[in-house]
Parts: C-alpha cells; structure tokens; sequence
C-alpha cells in the first residue's frame, strides 16, 4: 500500500464520514488504501482545529500620560501619532490605540497655506479698516500677481468616475515644467489684463517697476481721463518688489503717491478682492483635471477664462469691501472669510 503526500478532498470527506460510522482508524486505512500513518495525522489535526489567538494584554494609559499626550499634540501640529507619543516617553502602545487617544482630543488636518496673524498684525489690519471705512472703493484699483502652473494645484484632478471607467492616469513631469507669472488689476465692474510677465525674469524693484511702465501705464492708465486718474487708488501687497523706496518713489513721480497708494496692512490676501478672481480663472483652467505641455498653452488659456469673467463678478468682488472692513473689527484683526 503505497502512501501518498496529501489526502484529496474526496477521501477527506469518505474519512469524516466512516468515522460517523464508527469505524477506526486502521479500517479507514485500508477502505481508502492509504497510509494508515496519514489517516491518523488528518484525524488528530482535525480534533485539534485552529488554535486560539493569545490576545496581548494592551497598555493602559493613565490620566497623566493623556495630559502629557493633550500637551504634546498641542506643541507639535501635524506631527505623527509615532511622534507624539515618543515625544512623551510612552512605549507599548498600538497605533489603533494612539489614533484613538488622539481622535478625543485632536483631528487631522492639512497645514494652513495662510501665514499667521500675531498681535502685531491683527493690530495693523484694524487700524487700515478704520482708517478706509469711509472710502468709496469703486474708485481702488486692486491689483496682485498669480503663478500657474502646467498641472494646476494638487489635489485638484478629483471628480466621479463610472462605474467600469478607470481614472485617466495624469500627465508627470520630473522638472516640474515651470509656470507664468500673471499680473492683473480690478477696479469698479473692469479687469484691467492680464498681463503676462515675461518667462524667467525675477520681480525686483526695478523689474517690477519697468514691468508696470510697459503694461499698466502704457495699455492702460495713460487712456483713462485726468478727472479718473485724480480719483483712483492704487493699491499693492507689501512684497518686497512692491513696498521697496525705489518703487514708492517710482510710483509718486507716475503721480501715484500718498493718499492715491493705499497702504496695506501684513499677511491680508484674504482683504484682497482679486484673490476671488484668481479662484475663478483657476477653476476654469484646471477643470475636470486639465493638465497643460507648454508655457503658451497655459497662459493663453488664462487669457481665455480672463474674457469669460464678466463685469458683474468683478464687480460683486468689489463691493464686497466695505463687509470685509466691518469683519476685520468684528473679528479684532482675525482672518475673514472670502
């Protein structure tokens, strides 16, 4: 009786049922003709069946450790679990047990893009609310420059795929591929550009200047009327190119100095009303995961979204103004909504 390495399914059930019949185990053995040895091995594995997990005795955290963890999380924003609980000496626990302890007191989050608002700057921004409450902010230019890219911001290319369909794998690039620098203007209902800065020059002072010589003032401002230029306000961020004594002296002798350069107060993007025109033209560049092969192809669909912004949704960007003034002092300086 030769003996064989695995019992088949067939002879294993013909076992389970002989043994029902009460026969033993040599019997089987010789009704199947295998090893009398492989018969015993399956019935005694059989009879043992799976052993049982040993679960591990799970550490127990006490109250002090948790205020330890609370104080931890607290220091060291976006850090791990790992990280936390290292940082407080805390050993043996599972990280099914660590996200637990940190879901109680913390949520995960993705950094904030805006810089932080100290004493100072909350201070800044009141007191530039106060002293433009009473200003007619039909008569503001508000201008700002925005880099885009060929792939558009991360985490954008999201949207419904049918059931069935794949995800259309993205355009990847090991340089990156670069990106335009746009400058614009909003004044009133009118969008002033865009105007594109030309690929691989540096803004300073100078630069920046001779590029609003050759844009602004030469395709714009020199076509509006004395009576318009008397009354209109410019105003900029505080980026170096900008707020630097060569591009104020610059400016003053354009005639735009003093009380016709508004003053601006720090980390405010979100006073800026021509934040919400880059938010439009960017979601129409980049819809459905839009993805661009050249400098020209991106730029010149900027140009495109720009005709499409019409002189009703710049103007609504406009006059929200005097609400943002009011939130600033509701919030004492904190950041408002756009």
């Amino acid at each position: 009786m030769g003996q064989k390495k695995d019992l088949t399914g067939s002879e294993k059930s013909k076992i389970v049922r002989y043994l029902a019949e009460g026969c033993s185990s040599l019997k089987i053995a010789k009704l199947l003709k295998r090893d009398h040895r492989t018969i015993k091995r399956f019935i005694q594995n059989s009879q043992q069946g799976r052993k049982k997990r040993v679960e591990k005795p799970r550490r127990k955290i006490t109250a002090h450790e948790l205020r330890k963890v609370k104080r931890a999380a607290a220091k060291m924003p976006l850090a791990t679990s790992l990280a936390i609980f290292q940082s407080c000496n805390i050993t043996g626990v599972p990280k099914s047990t660590k996200c637990a302890i940190l879901r109680d007191m913390a949520k995960v989050r993705k950094a904030e893009r805006r810089p932080p608002l100290n004493k100072t700057h909350k201070l800044k921004r009141q007191d530039w609310a106060k002293k433009y409450l009473k200003t007619d902010f039909s008569k503001v230019l508000w201008t700002d420059e925005m880099r885009v890219s060929l792939d558009g911001p991360d985490g954008w290319a999201r949207g419904w795929i049918g059931k069935g369909q794949r995800a259309p794998v993205p355009l990847r690039r090991q340089q990156g591929g670069g990106g335009v620098l746009v400058w614009a203007g909003i004044i009133k209902d009118e969008l002033v550009g865009p105007f594109r800065v030309e690929d691989g020059v540096k803004l300073n002072s100078q630069s920046y200047c001779q590029f609003l010589e050759d844009t602004f003032f030469k395709q714009w401002y020199r076509k509006k009327s004395a009576s318009f230029k008397k009354n209109m306000i410019f105003m900029q961020d505080n980026a170096p190119s900008h707020a630097s004594k060569y591009s104020t002296a610059w400016l003053a002798r354009k005639g735009i100095k003093e009380e016709k350069l508004m003053t601006w107060p720090p980390c405010s993007p979100d006073l800026n009303p021509i934040e919400n025109l880059w938010s439009i033209i960017k979601c129409e560049i980049y819809k459905e995961g839009k993805q661009y092969t050249s400098l020209n192809s991106v730029w010149e669909a900027v140009v495109a979204a720009a005709r499409n912004v019409d002189g009703e949704q710049i103007k609504t960007v406009t006059e929200s103004m005097d609400g943002r003034l009011l939130s600033v002092l509701a919030k004492k300086g904190g950041y408002i909504g756009r």
